[in-house]
C-alpha cells in the first residue's frame, strides 16, 4: 500500500488532519529513498541522514501546505532537494574540484536492498538505479554546481518532467533544460568514456576471481602481485585524506612510500558497498589480541582490471555492518 493510497483511506485530501503519528507513519515509508537521493546530492551518509530529518521535520511542520495537487511523496522529494540545497549552501558552496571528494562516504549495499521496487523489473531502470549509486558517478556529480546537480538527478536519476523540476526549483522550463546540459556536459568531463568502464549488474566469475587475487596480494602486501591487477590509467584516493593518485605507477609509488610493504599482519573480509566490489582489512593487534578494523577498500573493475580504488577509514565499519574485530583464527 502506498502512501498516497494511506491518505485516501484517511479520508483527507491534505495533511492538516493527519495526527503526528499517522504523518510519521506515512513519512517513514520514504526514508530509504529519500537518504538514497540527498546522498546523491551531497556525497555523504552522515550529511544525508541529517538531511532527511530536516525534511522530516519541515514536512510536519508545513503539512497545511500539501494541498494533494502533486503526490505525497513528490512533496517530500521537493522537501529534501530544498534542504539538501540549503546545506550545500551554508557548508558547500563550491563544489569539488580536481578529480576528489574529500566529505565522499560509502552507502551499505544492505540498505540498497530496502529500497523500494517500483519499477525494478525494467533493464533500464535497474542499470540506472546500480550507475548512479556508483562511487564513480558521485564523485563526478559532486563537482557540478548545487543547482544544475539537482536539476540532473530529478531528471536523469528519478525521471521527473522538466516542468514538475522547474516548479521545485522555482525555474523555468527553459532554465531547467539549459541547467540539465551543462550537467550533462559537466559529467562527461569526470565520468569514465563509455558506460561499460562501470561495474554495473551482478559481479560474474572473472570479477569475483580477480577480486580474490586483489584480496590475497594485499594481505600478503604482495605489491608487484597487486600492480599486475591494475589497469594503466587507474585512480586511487583516500577520502577524507586529500590526494589523489593516477596511474599504475603513480599509485605503486605511493603505496611503496607509505610503507605498505612493511605492514604485516592482514586479514580481510568481501563485501560489497554502492553495488561494487569491496575487501574490508583488518591488521593484528598484539595488545588486543585480535585484528582490528584497518581500511576498506572499494574497487571498480574494468574488463578483467582494476580501474578505480577508493579507501576509506576503519570508522567506516560500523555502517558497513562490518566485524568489529576478527579472532586470531580469522573468525568474528
Amino acid at each position: 500500500m502506498s502512501a498516497d493510497t494511506r491518505l485516501e483511506e484517511l479520508g483527507v485530501s491534505g495533511l492538516g488532519g493527519v495526527d503526528e503519528p499517522a504523518f510519521s507513519g506515512l513519512a517513514e515509508r520514504h526514508r530509504r529513498e529519500l537518504h538514497v537521493h540527498c546522498y546523491r546530492m551531497l556525497g555523504s551518509f552522515e550529511d544525508a541522514e541529517d538531511t532527511v530529518q530536516e525534511t522530516f521535520l519541515r514536512a510536519w511542520r508545513r503539512r497545511e501546505t500539501f494541498e494533494g495537487r502533486s503526490t505525497f511523496r513528490a512533496w517530500l522529494y521537493r522537501i529534501a532537494t530544498n534542504a539538501c540545497l540549503d546545506l550545500l549552501a551554508k557548508h558547500r558552496p563550491e563544489p569539488a574540484t580536481g578529480g576528489e571528494v574529500l566529505w565522499l562516504q560509502p552507502y551499505p549495499d544492505r540498505l540498497l536492498d530496502e529500497l523500494p521496487a517500483g519499477e525494478a523489473d525494467e533493464p533500464e531502470t535497474v542499470a540506472v538505479a546500480r550507475e548512479t549509486i556508483e562511487l564513480a558517478y558521485l564523485v563526478a556529480v559532486q563537482h557540478l554546481a548545487p543547482r544544475p546537480r539537482a536539476v540532473l538527478i530529478l531528471r536523469d536519476v528519478l525521471g521527473w518532467p522538466a516542468q514538475g523540476v522547474a516548479e521545485l526549483l522555482g525555474d523555468s522550463v527553459n532554465s531547467v533544460n539549459s541547467a540539465l546540459q551543462r550537467a550533462r556536459a559537466g559529467m562527461r568531463e569526470h565520468l569514465p568514456a563509455e558506460r561499460q568502464d562501470w561495474t554495473g549488474g551482478e559481479q560474474d566469475a572473472a570479477t569475483r576471481e580477480l577480486v580474490r587475487r586483489y584480496t590475497d596480494a594485499s594481505v600478503a602486501t604482495d605489491v608487484d602481485g597487486l600492480a599486475a591487477l591494475l589497469r594503466d590509467d587507474v585512480r586511487c584516493s583516500m577520502p577524507p585524506t586529500p590526494g589523489l593518485y593516477v596511474g599504475r605507477e603513480a599509485v605503486v609509488n605511493d603505496w611503496v612510500e607509505s610503507g605498505f610493504e612493511g605492514m604485516k599482519g592482514l586479514r580481510a573480509v568481501l563485501t560489497s558497498v554502492n553495488r561494487q566490489p569491496a575487501v574490508a582489512f583488518y591488521l593484528w593487534r598484539k595488545r588486543e589480541g585480535a585484528y582490528l578494523p584497518l581500511t576498506i577498500d572499494v574497487l571498480r573493475v574494468t574488463a578483467g582490471a582494476i580501474t578505480e580504488i577508493v579507501t576509506f577509514h576503519d570508522d567506516q565499519f560500523p555502517r558497513l555492518g562490518l566485524p568489529e574485530r576478527l579472532q586470531a583464527d580469522g573468525t568474528e
